[in-house]
């Protein structure tokens, strides 16, 4: 004799209830991955494999080759513009407006400054990448004006999770736009002199 212990729950109910189920499970997931193929910044936009970065090939086929920075002069206190990184930052940044340059290789090369509450002050070379929101140090300045050129010389993903959000706010409000340099160098110098950040779609 055979037993039938199915459960008797019409379809009719089973069918949306799994679907509830599914799409409760699948919607933050697919959310982030939308909000992470749309914006270059997010911080969890790059797969493991990648890193989410496109080719470091140009249009014309050849490998992008990145040119030997320049070290500036030591930053002057006249020529220091305040990057505000919002309320929560544990430091204020300035960018140095006279160190700020273009390379060829499409990288904007800048002196940050920081400057932390009980008046520590560091200042560091770094360039922006836009192509790939990557950011990278060059050099560490003294306070004899010389500089150390830095031991670490590998490109990282520029994120917006962090205490210090310095190279985001560079980057997206500042020197990058659609993945290029946003304009010329007086272009850059005239915001960061004016407090003025790139408006979406301009």
């Amino acid at each position: 004799m055979a037993f039938d212990f199915a459960f008797r729950i019409p379809a009719a109910k089973k069918i949306p209830q799994l679907l509830i189920l599914a799409a409760s499970l699948l919607l933050p997931g697919t959310a982030a991955q939308v909000h992470a193929a749309t914006d270059p910044f997010y911080p969890s936009a790059a797969p493991q494999s990648n890193q989410g970065l496109p080719d470091d090939d140009d249009d014309d086929g050849k490998s992008w080759q990145e040119v030997k920075a320049q070290i500036p002069p030591a930053p002057q206190a006249a020529n220091l513009a305040l990057l505000d990184v919002g309320p929560t930052a544990s430091m204020k940044f300035f960018v140095d407006i006279n160190s700020i340059s273009v390379g060829s290789d499409g990288v904007v090369r800048y002196t940050l400054v920081s400057k932390s509450q009980g008046g520590a002050e560091n200042i560091s070379y770094e360039g922006i990448r836009c192509q790939t929101a990557e950011s990278k140090l060059y050099a560490f300045g003294q306070k004899d004006g010389s500089w150390s050129r830095s031991r670490i010389s590998d490109w990282k993903r520029i994120s917006e999770v962090s205490g210090n959000r310095q190279h985001a706010e560079l980057a997206k409000n500042y020197l990058c736009q659609d993945g290029t340099v946003a304009g010329k160098v007086e272009d850059i110098r005239s915001r960061l002199r004016s407090n003025r950040p790139i408006k979406p779609g301009s």
